[in-house]
């Protein structure tokens, strides 16, 4: 396929969309941290711009390449994952009480996030390689172990969040390759006792499963005015930014978000500036680009060449779905703050360049996939 073929095929829908979202992040992320370093107001700014820039070169290199040579590689891609989210345990220092980063003198490198694009590319290969085996309950086992694996590693790290993220991208695809209903409500069955063994259970035999701050931050989701002073401290000042917002936002006398009385206003809470800053109707117009992206995901996943890129491209659309959900959901006090970052827009690297690998493996999908419906139409016009 030429170049002007592969630019005629391109989902310019989905990357209209994918640009509009990043340049709200760096807007954002520019509005919430122009105070935070004196006389550099570009600092978090210009490096959230690398990293998009760096993603943005990776998404282009996924899209011309065939999705089925990653298939190729799928238990290589896997073992590296689990390998390199070992390392972390030895490699890496402790922030903030977790171990999640392995520095490499340039850029501190998170196997966490590459493990989710290599989840999504390599259990979507482990499920087609056994379509005969759909139905059977040992399948099912079997994908879920593959996905629990790194998903536990992460979790103790411990990055709740993350782990979190993998694990209902696992469902995603399961989903998405039509395993079971009876599968399906069987493993939410056995998720909601296993929090409810985490959360109540276990805890009254002497047992802690996790950590404080984890439990802290589920109180504090119960009930809002908990430990306002620490433990619901961003929540609180979160829910005061966005209420403060009105309808078109408070512009440059966003000092709730601007003036650091949001301590992660530039990462976890980053859709609470955009609601002090630009208001309902920038928080609309942010949800109309998401729902614009996730169209075009889905229709990814129907317009896909095989069943390879229709799982993956809708596991994909599950893991964005799940963590702008989240991310908006702690902002609003309506979800458990677990750390997830709002994609394309939280400050940091290593989510924004695994994000725009996926918006890449969605435009390989969708390239390979409008060619081989043109040729099908060619064929039946004959």
């Amino acid at each position: 396929m030429d170049l002007r073929e592969l630019l005629r095929r391109f989902d310019w829908v989905l990357l209209l969309a994918t640009l509009g979202l990043l340049t709200y992040g760096v807007l954002m992320v520019y509005a919430a941290t122009e105070l935070d370093v004196p006389f550099d107001p570009w600092y978090w700014a210009f490096r959230q711009l690398i990293w998009t820039a760096v993603g943005l070169a990776v998404m282009l290199v996924l899209a011309v390449v065939d999705y089925e040579r990653l298939r190729r590689w799928q238990w290589a891609l896997y073992g590296f994952a689990l390998a390199s989210i070992a390392l972390v345990f030895v490699l890496g220092p402790v922030t903030r009480g977790s171990r999640r980063w392995i520095p490499l003198g340039f850029f501190d490198f998170q196997p966490s996030q590459l493990a989710i694009f290599v989840i999504c590319v390599a259990m979507a290969a482990f499920l087609v390689d056994r379509l005969d085996a759909r139905d059977s309950w040992r399948l099912t086992l079997a994908a879920l172990g593959y996905v629990l694996l790194p998903a536990a590693l992460v979790f103790l790290e411990p990055d709740l969040g993350t782990a979190t993220v993998m694990g209902v991208l696992g469902l995603g695809l399961l989903f998405f390759f039509g395993t079971s209903w009876k599968h399906l409500v069987a493993i939410a069955a056995v998720v909601l006792l296993a929090a409810v063994m985490a959360l109540q259970v276990l805890p009254m035999l002497g047992l802690q499963v996790l950590n404080d701050y984890q439990i802290d931050r589920l109180t504090v989701f119960m009930d809002k005015s908990v430990d306002p002073a620490s433990a619901g401290y961003n929540v609180q000042q979160a829910m005061i930014a966005v209420g403060s917002g009105g309808f078109t936002g408070r512009g440059d006398l966003a000092t709730q978000t601007q003036l650091a009385f949001l301590p992660e206003h530039h990462t976890d809470f980053i859709f609470a500036v955009v609601g002090e800053r630009w208001g309902f109707a920038g928080a609309v117009g942010l949800l109309v680009l998401y729902a614009l992206f996730l169209w075009r995901a889905l229709r990814t996943a129907t317009l896909a060449r095989d069943m390879y890129g229709s799982v993956m491209a809708g596991g994909i659309a599950t893991v964005f779905l799940y963590q702008l959900l989240v991310s908006m959901g702690m902002t609003l006090g309506i979800m458990p703050v677990t750390g997830i970052p709002l994609p394309f827009l939280s400050y940091g690297g290593a989510a924004m360049i695994t994000n725009l690998m996926l918006v890449g493996l969605l435009q390989s999908i969708h390239i390979r996939g409008s060619e081989a419906f043109a040729v099908r139409a060619r064929v039946a016009l004959e």
